[in-house]
């Protein structure tokens, strides 16, 4: 036992452990088979300070690390940790016994020029498939376990995205791989207030079974974690944040509506679109160009076919007049066919057996954006779609979906004949920084803009918004997809959504298309469910339509003057309103670590029953979202139902209790209502002592009259609201380009106070109104 600088290092027979204090709240935990250093590249932690004032004492049969507010106790007949705050109160146990394990295996290194593949036709266009390779040994690696008591009543969030839709991972297992369902990250995070940061690149297995529980890492060199003393969730993902990166702000636009489809053909398709949105009056800030921009049989290729758009640079410059942005879908495959693979190909710099980009190697990333700044860029592009950034998909190949752990092992299988077998998960993370680092390079002006597939640890310092794959429209669906977005944003990352209506609207052969609407948007039951998830994504943190078989422009689910058509307009038009709020929130999630969509468990962690609900959730700090998740008009089929227009609502106790958004109506905390909820209304409830800024509704942000603001006080105790303003684009914020406004209500007194705007934006701000009314 020793302390090496900040390090307290502890070797016994069984290995090395290596104890270091990052922050008052954060420890540094590895366990190697001995005392030599780690040569791996760990691509997702960025933070490399330690914190020094740490002590530790040897007494009673346990070495005691104290760091600040977190203390770390080892056995040292047993070598097993606890975990316990600076009061003493325990957060985690390990087992009592062969509480971490290390299993040696070698692993092996494909030859490229050996693969024997086949090409196989999937959704996500022609793949290979190595049949055969000739492989080689590399090096030593490690399946990693780490074995861990719960506290009786504990529940567990996290681990990324899943597609089961269970809120407490208790009692479950948990496969974190890539796959076009599922995006894995190795945060862990425990209404008890602490997380586990898993610092490994490979897949890996979470399971609290009878068969133990655990964490497993499939290949490592060694078990490295970091322990989250965040004394609340959100003080976990703060300190998953200051570990792994700020989430970088997106544009204000990314906050508004995007409209996509499978799939925009032409420029003069994308255009009358746009013209479609902006003559009836909804709201839109992106259009999204999916998938076959390029020429036919050219799949990847990085430019835009003549035929279909003859002028990219006056189609953008048509959609920026009407404040509209465009995103295009970008590959890391190319067709051998193309100018784009040849030139990988010539540099030798393509995934081994792939027609996939090598985004591990720097050359590689810096080849790639060369590309899409030749190519594309100089067309006006706003924003990227990295789709297929999961490339290997194994069973997506499959008539009938595999079971979890069938697909878990695929994976692993597959993705070992192409990747670094201790890197396997990472691929999407390199991917995103080749559009970041790339876009951040041009000195543009545009923050950038990523939506992808997968996401892993660190991903949210690179601007990506994750969505969860190609989903399939049912009630289960929407009900499961609510669960999915929370668990990822409870592991750090917060940006997320999903496709409205689900990709897959039909029925078809494979298992992956199994929506329950065969008639799509002309299907009153597909419209109903359509207008409740179009209500829930107007609560997400990027609120956007996509997918195939049937259009999703809302004027296509009825007429103005019809219910289902203005309960669409009434949603768009709510999350314009909500603009300055939401946009505050998104300062609050780069500059203070916070969490805009948010479990219940965040601000109500002692409440027993607000832990496990998974179809409500706190949107920024005071809205409680109720989204619908049943039908109440229509049954599969048109079948007309006689169900009540109203859903059950648990509001935890706060003081003051809470408002009902839509009509000011009081209604205590610390019980379950019954909420209106017709084909119009989402239920949704404000805490008392709210300050809510609103703008009026408009066709695009571009277009909100910022210099009215329309502050709702709820009444019920004190409150403070930092209101946020930027340029809405560029980067100059990180350079305190902003202004803060403060707005405080006292609520004994009955008086809201406006500070004067700080901050060298504050100037821009001259002239703005606030128009107040004082709910309750």
């Amino acid at each position: 036992m020793r302390r090496d600088g900040d390090t307290l290092v502890l070797v016994s027979e069984a290995g090395v452990h290596r104890l270091t204090p990052k922050t008052d709240r954060i420890v540094r935990v590895t366990y190697s088979k001995d005392a030599g250093t780690r040569a791996a590249v760990k691509p997702g932690v960025v933070h490399a300070g330690t914190w020094s004032p740490w002590t530790y004492d040897d007494a009673d049969g346990v070495v005691r690390l104290t760091a600040g507010h977190t203390v770390v106790d080892v056995d040292k007949a047993t070598g097993s940790f606890t975990y316990l705050d600076v009061d003493g109160a325990v957060l985690l146990r390990e087992r009592e016994h062969d509480a971490k394990t290390l299993e040696a295996f070698e692993s092996f290194r494909v030859l490229a020029d050996t693969a024997q593949v086949d090409e196989i036709v999937t959704p996500d266009g022609v793949k290979r498939v190595i049949r055969d390779v000739t492989k080689v040994p590399d090096k030593t690696l490690y399946r990693a376990r780490l074995h861990l008591r719960w506290a009786d009543d504990e529940v567990l969030y996290g681990l990324g995205q899943h597609e089961e839709g269970v809120l407490n991972l208790r009692g479950t297992r948990v496969f974190l791989h890539q796959a076009n369902l599922k995006s894995p990250v190795p945060v862990l995070v425990s209404h008890l207030g602490y997380g586990l940061l898993v610092d490994t690149y490979s897949p890996m297995i979470f399971s609290d079974t009878e068969y133990g529980s655990y964490l497993h890492c499939e290949a490592d060199d060694e078990l490295d974690l970091y322990f989250i003393n965040g004394g609340g969730l959100d003080g976990v993902v703060a300190g998953y944040r200051q570990l792994t990166g700020d989430a970088v702000m997106l544009p204000r636009w990314a906050y508004g509506y995007l409209q996509s489809q499978e799939r925009y053909e032409t420029q003069d398709e994308i255009l009358a679109v746009a013209e479609g949105f902006r003559s009836r009056g909804f709201g839109l800030d992106c259009l999204v160009l999916d998938w076959i921009t390029w020429s036919e049989g050219l799949w990847g290729q990085k430019t835009m076919d003549p035929d279909r758009f003859p002028d990219p640079a006056a189609m953008v410059e048509a959609l920026h007049d009407e404040h509209v942005r465009l995103m295009i879908s970008v590959w890391p495959n190319m067709d051998e066919k193309s100018a784009n693979y040849r030139q990988f190909k010539d540099a030798d710099l393509l995934v081994p057996g792939s027609t996939i980009y090598d985004a591990f190697q720097s050359q590689a990333r810096e080849l790639y954006w060369q590309q899409v700044r030749e190519q594309l860029f100089p067309a006006g592009i706003d924003a990227w779609w990295c789709d297929n950034s999961e490339p290997i998909t194994p069973e997506w190949s499959r008539l009938v979906k595999p079971e979890p752990d069938a697909a878990h092992y695929e994976f692993c299988q597959e993705a070992a004949k192409h990747f670094d077998t201790a890197a396997m998960n990472a691929y999407c993370l390199y991917h995103a920084q080749t559009l970041y680092e790339g876009q951040r390079g041009e000195g543009s002006g545009k923050r950038v803009v990523n939506l992808t597939r997968s996401g892993y640890t660190g991903q949210q310092r690179y601007g990506t918004i994750l969505w969860s794959g190609d989903i399939s429209a049912t009630w289960d669906t929407l009900r499961k997809q609510i669960v999915s977005g929370l668990h990822f944003c409870a592991s750090g990352l917060p940006y997320w959504t999903t496709d409205i209506g689900a990709f897959f609207v039909r029925k078809g052969l494979e298992w992956f298309w199994d929506g329950d609407y065969e008639d799509g948007n002309q299907d009153p039951a597909y419209r109903e469910l359509y207008v409740r998830w179009f209500q829930y994504g107007a609560f997400s943190p990027v609120f956007r339509s996509h997918g195939t078989d049937t259009r999703r422009e809302p004027w296509l689910f009825g007429a103005e003057g019809e219910p289902f058509y203005d309960a669409l307009l009434a949603a768009n038009r709510l999350r314009y309103t909500l603009m300055p709020y939401l946009y505050t929130h998104a300062y609050r999630v780069w500059s203070q670590g916070a969490t805009l969509m948010r479990l219940l468990a965040f601000d109500f962690a002692d409440d027993e029953t607000a832990r496990t609900i998974g179809d409500q959730f706190l949107f920024g700090d005071s809205l409680m979202v109720c989204p619908v998740t049943s039908p109440m008009y229509f049954g599969v089929g048109g079948v007309t139902l006689d169900a009540p227009r109203s859903r059950e609502v648990y509001l935890p106790a706060h003081p003051g209790g809470w408002y009902d958004l839509h009509t000011g109506e009081h209604v205590d905390g610390g019980t379950t209502i019954t909420a209106k909820a017709d084909l119009g209304t989402i239920p949704v409830y404000v805490k008392a002592g709210t300050i809510l800024p609103t703008f009026a509704p408009a066709p695009s942000t571009d277009e909100l009259d910022t210099q009215n603001v329309y502050v709702r006080v709820y009444r019920g105790s004190d409150a403070t609201f930092e209101l946020y303003d930027d340029a809405g684009d560029g980067y100059q914020y990180e350079d305190g380009e902003l202004a803060i406004t403060t707005l405080t209500w006292d609520d004994a007194a009955g008086t809201l106070t406006v500070a004067d705007p700080q901050g060298p934006f504050a100037g821009q701000l001259a002239g703005r109104k606030f128009h107040v009314e004082v709910i309750g």
